[in-house]
């Protein structure tokens, strides 16, 4: 597969089927990911799996009371209803999360993590996969009690929590904005 079709087709992917992501898949996707770009190649990025479904489900409502708790009001219309319902899965199912974390004390985890992220995020639609970045499980992962859930050591910072599974679904494209540019020169 060529990267400009890889970029140019991969979806964030909501639905899943059950199939289990084995061992040997997270790591060639954890292998890809740490091809990326980073600062002063300090790659600082650390990972952790979550194929636990009890775990997930936990990590899920957790998150879910987190946000609500945290809402800023800007946002309540739209997101309270559904983190309001104990039927939705902030995790839509998948059956497996990476999470990449960063230490804390280096200056660009957040941009080092996040190429990490979406070069994992290519590797695994080449490989078939769908993977979707779950932005309702950052802030939690974040704290005390989600570094715990994830057995993550304090030095780390979660930044890029993102679900992996076999599509069941592929959402359509979703049209682009013509990009403003400014040229100079």
């Amino acid at each position: 597969m060529q990267v400009r079709e890889a970029i140019f087709n991969r979806r964030s992917v909501r639905q899943y089927t059950d199939e289990a992501i084995d061992e040997p898949t997270i790591r060639r996707l954890i292998s890809a990911a740490i091809q990326a770009p980073n600062a002063v190649n300090a790659q600082p990025w650390r990972f952790t799996v979550v194929r636990d479904r009890d775990v997930l489900d936990r990590i899920s409502r957790e998150a879910k009371a987190h946000m609500l708790a945290t809402l800023p009001r800007e946002h309540e219309e739209r997101f309270r209803a559904r983190l309001s319902d104990p039927a939705f899965d902030i995790f839509y199912h998948a059956p497996a999360l990476i999470v990449i974390s960063g230490r804390a004390q280096e200056p660009w985890i957040v941009e080092d993590c996040a190429l990490a992220a979406q070069t994992l995020m290519l590797a695994a639609f080449a490989e078939g996969l769908g993977t979707c970045w779950i932005g309702f499980a950052q802030a939690y992962l974040g704290t005390a009690a989600g570094k715990a859930a994830l057995g993550a050591p304090e030095a780390w910072l979660p930044v890029a929590p993102i679900i992996v599974g076999r599509p069941d679904a592929v959402p359509p494209p979703v049209p682009r904005l013509e990009p403003e540019i400014r040229w100079i020169g």
